[in-house]
Protein backbone atom coordinates (compact mmCIF):
# COMPACT_ATOMS: atom_id res chain seq x y z
CA UNK A 1 0.00 0.00 0.00
CA UNK A 2 1.18 3.83 -0.96
CA UNK A 3 1.37 5.38 2.28
CA UNK A 4 1.28 8.74 -0.02
CA UNK A 5 -2.67 7.90 -0.83
CA UNK A 6 -3.69 7.91 2.75
CA UNK A 7 -1.22 11.22 3.33
CA UNK A 8 -2.63 12.99 0.62
CA UNK A 9 -6.14 11.55 2.01
CA UNK A 10 -5.52 12.71 5.70
CA UNK A 11 -3.89 16.31 4.31
CA UNK A 12 -7.46 16.48 1.70
CA UNK A 13 -9.70 16.30 5.52
CA UNK A 14 -7.48 18.84 7.40
CA UNK A 15 -8.39 21.29 4.75
CA UNK A 16 -12.09 20.39 5.21
CA UNK A 17 -11.26 20.80 9.03
CA UNK A 18 -9.64 24.07 8.30
CA UNK A 19 -12.08 25.56 5.80
CA UNK A 20 -14.87 24.51 8.04
CA UNK A 21 -12.73 26.40 11.44
CA UNK A 22 -13.12 29.46 9.50
CA UNK A 23 -16.96 28.94 8.27
CA UNK A 24 -17.75 28.27 12.23
CA UNK A 25 -16.26 31.37 12.81
CA UNK A 26 -18.51 33.33 10.65
CA UNK A 27 -21.65 31.42 11.39
CA UNK A 28 -20.75 31.86 15.12
CA UNK A 29 -19.97 35.60 14.04
CA UNK A 30 -23.38 36.31 11.67
CA UNK A 31 -25.99 34.56 13.31
CA UNK A 32 -29.39 36.34 13.90
CA UNK A 33 -32.69 35.74 15.55
CA UNK A 34 -34.48 34.09 18.23
CA UNK A 35 -32.05 31.12 18.53
CA UNK A 36 -28.93 33.96 19.03
CA UNK A 37 -27.38 32.51 22.06
CA UNK A 38 -27.85 28.70 21.73
CA UNK A 39 -26.46 28.72 18.08
CA UNK A 40 -23.78 31.42 18.76
CA UNK A 41 -22.96 29.59 21.48
CA UNK A 42 -23.00 26.08 19.51
CA UNK A 43 -21.01 27.04 16.92
CA UNK A 44 -17.76 28.56 19.34
CA UNK A 45 -18.27 25.21 20.76
CA UNK A 46 -17.64 23.60 17.55
CA UNK A 47 -15.01 26.00 16.08
CA UNK A 48 -13.21 25.19 19.39
CA UNK A 49 -13.61 21.33 18.99
CA UNK A 50 -12.40 21.56 15.03
CA UNK A 51 -9.29 23.03 16.59
CA UNK A 52 -8.34 20.33 18.46
CA UNK A 53 -9.16 18.29 15.16
CA UNK A 54 -7.22 20.23 13.01
CA UNK A 55 -4.05 19.45 15.44
CA UNK A 56 -5.07 16.14 15.92
CA UNK A 57 -5.13 15.52 12.06
CA UNK A 58 -1.71 17.31 11.15
CA UNK A 59 0.25 15.58 13.92
CA UNK A 60 -0.89 12.05 12.72
CA UNK A 61 0.17 13.21 9.44
CA UNK A 62 3.76 13.91 11.23
CA UNK A 63 3.58 10.49 12.90
CA UNK A 64 2.78 8.58 9.70
CA UNK A 65 5.51 10.19 7.69
CA UNK A 66 3.76 13.20 5.72
CA UNK A 67 3.96 16.97 5.71
CA UNK A 68 0.72 18.48 6.28
CA UNK A 69 -0.60 21.46 4.66
CA UNK A 70 -0.25 24.94 6.48
CA UNK A 71 -1.50 27.63 4.08
CA UNK A 72 -4.68 28.85 3.55
CA UNK A 73 -3.85 28.45 -0.30
CA UNK A 74 -3.23 24.71 0.03
CA UNK A 75 -6.29 24.33 2.16
CA UNK A 76 -8.54 26.22 -0.31
CA UNK A 77 -7.08 23.97 -3.28
CA UNK A 78 -7.68 20.85 -1.81
CA UNK A 79 -10.63 20.84 0.30
CA UNK A 80 -13.65 19.20 -0.80
CA UNK A 81 -16.56 21.37 1.20
CA UNK A 82 -17.71 24.48 0.11
CA UNK A 83 -16.71 27.86 1.97
CA UNK A 84 -19.47 29.56 3.28
CA UNK A 85 -22.14 31.43 1.45
CA UNK A 86 -24.70 32.13 4.61
CA UNK A 87 -24.40 35.02 6.25
CA UNK A 88 -27.15 35.00 9.13
CA UNK A 89 -30.21 32.72 7.56
CA UNK A 90 -30.49 30.25 10.34
CA UNK A 91 -32.05 27.47 8.43
CA UNK A 92 -29.14 27.79 5.61
CA UNK A 93 -26.58 27.97 7.88
CA UNK A 94 -27.83 24.76 9.71
CA UNK A 95 -28.26 22.93 6.59
CA UNK A 96 -24.83 23.85 5.07
CA UNK A 97 -23.40 22.65 8.63
CA UNK A 98 -25.22 19.19 8.25
CA UNK A 99 -24.11 18.87 4.61
CA UNK A 100 -20.38 19.33 5.19
CA UNK A 101 -20.36 17.00 8.41
CA UNK A 102 -22.44 14.19 6.25
CA UNK A 103 -19.57 15.19 3.16
CA UNK A 104 -16.38 14.59 5.55
CA UNK A 105 -18.36 11.75 7.07
CA UNK A 106 -18.60 10.07 3.78
CA UNK A 107 -15.40 10.55 2.98
CA UNK A 108 -13.87 9.46 5.91
CA UNK A 109 -16.09 6.06 5.85
CA UNK A 110 -15.89 5.13 2.12
CA UNK A 111 -12.39 6.53 1.40
CA UNK A 112 -10.69 7.44 4.92
CA UNK A 113 -10.99 4.29 7.24
CA UNK A 114 -10.40 1.72 4.18
CA UNK A 115 -7.08 3.78 3.32
CA UNK A 116 -5.91 3.35 6.87
CA UNK A 117 -7.20 -0.63 7.21
CA UNK A 118 -5.22 -1.66 4.12
CA UNK A 119 -2.45 0.18 5.42
CA UNK A 120 -2.90 -1.79 8.64
CA UNK A 121 -2.78 1.54 10.49
CA UNK A 122 -4.82 1.04 13.53
CA UNK A 123 -4.28 4.30 14.97
CA UNK A 124 -5.34 6.24 11.82
CA UNK A 125 -8.55 4.21 11.92
CA UNK A 126 -9.04 4.89 15.58
CA UNK A 127 -8.35 9.09 14.74
CA UNK A 128 -10.95 8.74 11.99
CA UNK A 129 -13.35 6.91 13.55
CA UNK A 130 -13.59 9.51 16.42
CA UNK A 131 -14.00 12.30 14.12
CA UNK A 132 -16.60 9.92 12.15
CA UNK A 133 -18.47 9.42 15.46
CA UNK A 134 -18.37 13.13 16.10
CA UNK A 135 -19.64 14.02 12.91
CA UNK A 136 -22.39 11.45 13.14
CA UNK A 137 -23.83 13.16 16.34
CA UNK A 138 -23.94 16.89 15.26
CA UNK A 139 -25.75 15.74 11.77
CA UNK A 140 -28.40 14.23 14.59
CA UNK A 141 -28.32 16.91 16.44
CA UNK A 142 -28.67 19.37 14.11
CA UNK A 143 -31.70 17.35 12.38
CA UNK A 144 -33.31 17.37 15.59
CA UNK A 145 -33.12 20.77 15.93
CA UNK A 146 -34.17 21.76 12.72
CA UNK A 147 -37.10 19.45 13.15
CA UNK A 148 -37.97 21.50 16.16
CA UNK A 149 -39.13 24.81 13.88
Amino acid sequence: MDDEKLIQFLNRELSNFTVLYIKLHRYHWYIQGKNFFTLHQFFENLYLEFSELIDVLAERILSIGGRPLATMSKFLDQKTIVEASADNEEREILKQLKDDFAQMANEIRETGIPLAEERKDDATVNDLTCCLKRFDKHIWMLNAFMDQR
